[in-house]
């Protein structure tokens, strides 16, 4: 069953409104290219019912913004009509390169200023749209998701606030822990997952690659990240391995115990290709230091497969890890801000999300079930079968 074929015979929950910050604008406008193409071709006879007005549109962005005063001081501001709307916001929290004046001077957004501001527009919209969802790739505060001391329990009570001024439906994607929607256990709460998309990716960009356990193998960087390796490894049939950090609990380093050494659990890793999957790259040591493990391991190629890269210390030491021959290849998705340098690196691909994005959108507004897009073993199957038949034509 095709996309389109999910959607045509059901009637929208509200007409489509996108209310994209600032912080995710450019990925907005594909996605609003991509639902006004899909829809323009749906010419179904039953459009023309009150139920689909304005089902097509050259456009569903609403005109909306944020300014600020002088001060630094905010508000949210509706420049057309969302009564009775389905309204999606959509927002990218760890987008640095916004800026704003504070008394003069220049001020960089940080994830708190791009959650209040996304509060605003809650509030702006003031309960007229039918039905609110938020579209938030990074999870505002996923990780501070756990009580470990006497410490506040940011993401949980930000899940709260949300639900308590009117959103039904919060999606985000491969969460830090997925278990923190047990703060809100009575509302909509998506944790999607990118393992097509990276599938899709990585074949496009090593089309020798071959996913099988004699040339594969997947790695979890730390005990976090177990369950995610193991989804990976399940859906591609291959075996898996971890590290565990080590830590020197007699210490503080920038608010952390420092990594002493990794260790790794799992069989031999000589002669594969192995794939390391993480939710994040902050720093980038902790993966470039696993990586450099399984280089001594004789691991033959090494892909960092990573849902956002923050690299929040800069490229430098993923160049010389790159030049040292310490992984071949990274992969992070659109899904959070991209410098103009992290996209000219001969070694970083981008996963491209927007299209998967539009699609969850299209569903959700027609009340359409989102089962095959967060259960993406279908799509995953075939295009393994695909790239497998090539291969072994070009072998022939």
């Amino acid at each position: 069953m095709s996309h389109n074929d999910d959607v045509l015979n059901t009637i929208p929950y509200g007409p489509l409104g996108l209310i994209p910050l600032k912080s995710f604008s450019e990925q907005a406008e594909v996605i609003d290219n991509y639902l006004a193409q899909w829809r323009t071709q749906r010419n179904a006879e039953y459009h023309d019912l009150l139920s689909f007005n304005g089902y097509q549109k050259d456009t569903y962005i609403v005109d909306a913004a944020v300014p600020r005063f002088g001060s630094g001081e905010a508000k949210g501001v509706l420049n057309a009509s969302v009564r009775g709307d389905d309204i999606y916001i959509l927002l990218d929290v760890c987008n640095y390169n916004l800026t704003y004046s504070l008394c003069g001077k220049v001020n960089h957004y940080s994830p708190d200023d791009h959650y209040s501001d996304l509060k605003r527009m809650i509030a702006a919209i003031g309960g007229k749209a039918k039905r609110i969802s938020v579209i938030m790739p990074f999870l505002y505060e996923s990780r501070q998701h756990k009580r470990t001391g006497r410490e506040s329990l940011d993401c949980a009570s930000a899940l709260q606030e949300l639900v308590s001024m009117g959103v039904e439906n919060i999606i985000t994607f491969d969460a830090h822990d997925p278990r923190v929607q047990n703060a809100i256990p009575l509302s909509s709460f998506e944790n999607v997952p990118c393992i097509y998309q990276f599938l899709k990716a990585l074949v496009r960009a090593v089309p020798d690659i071959v996913f099988d356990k004699d040339h594969m193998m997947i790695i979890s960087p730390d005990e976090g990240g177990t369950g995610r390796a193991i989804y990976y490894a399940n859906h591609l049939g291959v075996d898996m391995g971890m590290f565990y950090k080590r830590r020197d609990y007699t210490k503080v380093v920038d608010g952390r115990n420092p990594i002493v050494a990794h260790e790794f659990l799992g069989s031999s890793v000589e002669g594969q290709d192995v794939l390391i999957v993480d939710d994040m790259i902050s720093s980038g040591d902790s993966m470039l230091d696993v990586a450099r493990e399984l280089k001594r391991r004789k691991a033959r190629r090494v892909f960092c497969l990573s849902t956002f890269g923050l690299f929040t210390n800069g490229m430098a030491k993923f160049d010389t890890a790159y030049e040292q021959g310490v992984f071949d290849y990274i992969l992070t998705t659109n899904l959070v801000y991209q410098t103009p340098e992290v996209l000219s690196k001969p070694y970083y691909v981008n996963v491209d999300m927007t299209k998967y994005i539009a699609m969850i959108i299209d569903h959700l507004n027609h009340n359409v079930s989102l089962h095959e897009i967060l259960n993406p073993t279908t799509r995953i199957n075939r295009l393994l079968t695909r790239h497998a038949n090539e291969l072994a034509g070009k072998t022939e």
